[in-house]
């Protein structure tokens, strides 16, 4: 089996083919959208597949070290930035084949009008453990 991170973006991305914005869509658009990804996530456990997902506020902060004994440098909130990400799912998969396969599924929930979103999604595999060698 191997992870793979599912990353949906706000923007940053090919724009999907139903490119209406969340903040433009009824509550039951939203509502029917976030039952999808449950659903989908509730077969993903059944089957084994399932490791965790999350849904992203628009809102965050960039930070970084600036020195010892010195307060932390942040830059944001970042809504001018490029890319924003909306969310993710872990899954845990036998073959890559498989992770575009439910990258697919994930990009079907529907949008506004009740359409597929059709958005890109990112799909990322883990890195293997380092192995570590010693004498």
């Amino acid at each position: 089996m191997a992870k793979y991170l599912l990353l949906k973006h706000y923007r940053g991305g090919p724009a999907s083919l139903n490119d209406v914005p969340m903040d433009r869509w009824t509550p039951e658009e939203v509502s029917a959208h976030a039952r999808y990804m449950s659903d989908l996530a509730a077969r993903l456990e059944g089957s084994g597949e399932f490791v965790d997902s999350q849904a992203l506020s628009s809102e965050g902060t960039f930070v970084r070290h600036d020195g010892e004994g010195r307060p932390p440098v942040t830059d944001g909130p970042f809504a001018e930035t490029k890319d924003l990400i909306a969310g993710w799912m872990v899954i845990d998969v036998e073959t890559y084949e498989r992770a575009l396969e439910v990258a697919g599924e994930l990009s079907a929930a529907p949008g506004a009008g009740g359409k597929p979103v059709q958005e890109w999604l990112e799909v990322r595999p883990f890195l293997s453990p380092c192995v570590t060698i010693t004498d």
